[in-house]
């Protein structure tokens, strides 16, 4: 048994170190793919369909001779688009089997390592979960004898809509988002890491039970995502379309591994006062 807790203490920076590489290849990816959207964003404005639609009549007209570069150029923007998509999910799910793989070992431990370790963990999935873009949101209006043109395009972060929100004067909705995404989530993994290091001091004790009378409010955090998705959509007149983007499922784990370091904080406690 003593060999098995030398190997899982042993492996542990080495799962981190896996956890930050996947986590940045995520990163990344999400980040080659709003890339290449903004590109494609661009080619799909009302100038650029008016010159497509003027190149479609020429190349009718000159029955073969002309060649559509901007339409394979487009498509191919289309497959390293999807491809970008496709790594950077593939990554997110390396990054989630990693964390998993860590909690399951920690708890082999003792509820001690699996507090201090699932801090971290959460505190590396918080991390991604809040640079990552979270959501693509385009807005498009059919337009006659042009076709579908492209109004605006933003894909951001939690803290990159956050400085946006800021910037355009929405302070309310900056400062919740602001408070409870961001502020809220890193002194609870704080308390909770502080716990499993301090077990047998007071205050911990203290921290516990105050994170437990606040727990009605644990959903507060996903609930503020969820305002955010929204606000973001909603346009006046104009078509909106929304895609996920991977960060989202950063924040979302998070929030399962907080709430679980939470239950393994407050069990440890409770079996140091038993003992006691």
């Amino acid at each position: 048994m003593n060999i098995i807790r030398y190997l899982i203490y042993t492996l542990t920076p080495l799962f981190f170190l896996i956890m930050v590489f996947f986590g940045t290849k995520a990163y990344n990816k999400a980040i080659v793919y709003e890339d290449i959207t903004t590109e494609m964003v661009t080619l799909q404005t009302a100038s650029e369909q008016a010159k497509l639609k003027l190149e479609g009549w020429a190349k009718s007209l000159l029955r073969g001779l002309y060649s559509d570069d901007r339409k394979i150029h487009f498509d191919a923007l289309i497959e390293k688009k999807e491809e970008a998509m496709k790594e950077a999910q593939k990554y997110t799910l390396y990054f989630m089997a990693i964390l998993l793989l860590l909690l399951l070992l920690s708890f082999m431990v003792s509820l001690r390592y699996l507090t201090a370790i699932g801090s971290l963990g959460a505190m590396v999935t918080l991390f991604f979960g809040l640079l990552t873009p979270i959501l693509m949101v385009t807005i498009h209006k059919e337009v006659e004898y042009i076709g579908d043109v492209v109004l605006s395009f933003e894909s951001k972060g939690v803290i990159g809509s956050i400085e946006k929100l800021f910037e355009s004067s929405d302070m309310t909705v900056a400062i919740v988002i602001l408070i409870f995404s961001v502020i809220v989530p890193v002194f609870k993994i704080l308390f909770l890491f502080f716990s499993a290091i301090f077990m047998k001091s007071g205050f911990a004790h203290k921290i516990v039970l105050f994170l437990k009378m606040i727990g009605k409010w644990s959903m507060v955090d996903v609930f503020v995502v969820a305002v955010f998705l929204v606000y973001l959509t909603a346009n006046k007149g104009d078509v909106s379309r929304a895609e996920v983007e991977v960060g989202l499922y950063f924040f979302l784990a998070y929030v399962i591994v907080s709430m679980l370091v939470s239950l393994s904080a407050d069990r440890m406690l409770r079996n140091i006062k038993i003992l006691d």
